[in-house]
């Protein structure tokens, strides 16, 4: 296996050049987060059947060479569970690979197997061992050895070999259409961030709380957010989650009084103690007529078990008429985000201005007809508060 390890803007322009001629190019990032909220970007791996290069993002400057070929619509991307990828070039480079390929959700809706890992895939296909002795490897750090390097340039060598093989399974099944369209919609998805007032409706136990500690809970996951945002830390690192539950709970009005909930980090105290208490004593003035409503439940609807077997029934229906799995056609996450959609006066997928999943994209047209026959679902009302 030979590579080209690009560490120039003119290497870089003159591949992507010869790139945007071709059907297909296989694609692959290298990243690095341990504490951060954002992967950072360490090496950039792309294979267009004639070339296999590395490009190493921390010497080049200029990417609007490599901006305009991942974006081209002429040449398809082909990734293999591509959700952290696509989230590491929206945060490096502010584009979205498109069109897209993903091999693992291509191997799912043809019957290979669920959530299959790119080894494996390759090993099934191809009948070639990976090694993934590197996967562990810093990717930020210089210089890289042989070793990482041509385990990097594996993941795009075999993916591009395997992409016509599958593409033809895809295709005889009538369902190329289907693996774009899911990754439309994930990309828009990983460049969609949560409203800072909403975040709070994704924490843990946040139902457990009422009044004065939902308004405190809802400014604290902002704050934390906020915070995380700016300085790319990972949320956890900012403060941990259940201790924003028990400040929300517990109300301390000075930092003695944080330092007597269970499990408090010193660090957390020390750092943002005076940021906690101020959001804290600021909702003791507010009014309670603007305190936000409790966190709504699906196990508080009484209508919650028999309308999820009916949605399940759908599903499972659905996926045995066209042959895939039906975790793939609708999972038990996908079910709830339908409920909640439907139900809920305030749910995370109408705050990020999205309908959900099963009435999205490719699945759209299997589900929505069958979803409008299920009276306790109430999509149709759904549906219309959504137009108004």
């Amino acid at each position: 296996m030979q590579y080209t390890f690009i560490t120039d803007d003119q290497a870089l322009n003159e591949f992507c050049l010869q790139a945007s001629q071709v059907e297909a190019i296989a694609v692959d990032t290298e990243f690095v987060r341990t504490r951060t909220l954002y992967p950072k970007l360490g090496l950039i791996q792309i294979y267009d059947g004639q070339q296999l290069v590395l490009v190493d993002p921390l010497c080049i400057k200029d990417f609007s060479a490599l901006k305009a070929l991942l974006t081209n619509p002429d040449v398809v991307k082909v990734l293999h569970s591509c959700s952290e990828d696509l989230e590491t070039f929206w945060h490096a480079f502010k584009v979205m690979p498109a069109p897209i390929f993903d091999s693992q959700f291509a191997a799912s809706i043809v019957g290979m197997g669920t959530s299959l890992g790119y080894a494996k895939l390759v090993e099934q296909m191809l009948g070639v061992i990976v090694d993934k002795g590197e996967s562990r490897t810093d990717w930020i750090a210089r210089p890289l050895r042989e070793e990482q390097c041509a385990y990097a340039a594996n993941d795009v060598l075999y993916l591009f070999q395997l992409y016509p093989e599958l593409k033809s399974k895809v295709e005889a099944q009538n369902k190329l259409a289907w693996v774009y369209s899911e990754i439309e919609l994930l990309s828009i998805k990983k460049q969609t961030p949560m409203p800072l007032e909403n975040v709070y409706l994704g924490m843990k136990n946040n139902w457990k709380l009422s009044g004065r500690a939902v308004l405190i809970l809802r400014k604290l996951a902002a704050w934390r957010t906020a915070t995380a945002r700016t300085r790319d830390m990972a949320l956890n690192f900012v403060v941990r989650e259940e201790h924003l539950i028990e400040i929300a709970r517990q109300q301390p009005l000075t930092k003695n009084a944080l330092r007597d909930i269970q499990g408090m980090n010193p660090h957390e105290i020390r750092i943002h103690g005076d940021a906690l208490v101020e959001i804290v004593t600021d909702c003791q003035q507010t009014d309670p007529k603007l305190y936000p409503p409790r966190v709504e439940r699906l196990n508080d609807f009484e209508e919650n078990k028999n309308t999820v077997s009916a949605v399940r029934k759908i599903c499972a229906d659905i996926a045995a008429k066209n042959d895939i799995p039906v975790e793939l056609v609708g999972s038990k996450k996908q079910i709830n985000q339908l409920l909640k959609w439907c139900w809920f006066n305030t749910d995370e997928t109408r705050a990020l201005k999205m309908q959900p999943d099963l009435i999205s994209g490719w699945r759209k047209p299997l589900f929505e007809s069958a979803l409008l026959k299920v009276p306790s679902l109430k999509l149709a009302q759904a549906l219309a508060k959504e137009a108004s």
